[in-house]
């Protein structure tokens, strides 16, 4: 009974150690997008602003 509950722990940590790099990944993802999107954002309103003081 022992051997199928130590087997048990360690698949259970196993599966929490493959969640966690899951949503480090996801994370990671949501973040190069949020930061491309305000340099896109952000190269738009340059060009506007250097436009409308020509």
């Amino acid at each position: 009974m022992t051997d199928t509950s130590e087997a048990n722990k360690e698949r259970n940590r196993e599966i929490a150690r493959n969640e966690e790099a899951k949503q480090v990944l996801g994370s990671t993802r949501v973040s190069i997008w949020a930061v491309a999107m305000a340099v896109i954002i952000g190269g738009i309103l340059f060009t506007l602003g250097w436009l409308s003081l020509k």
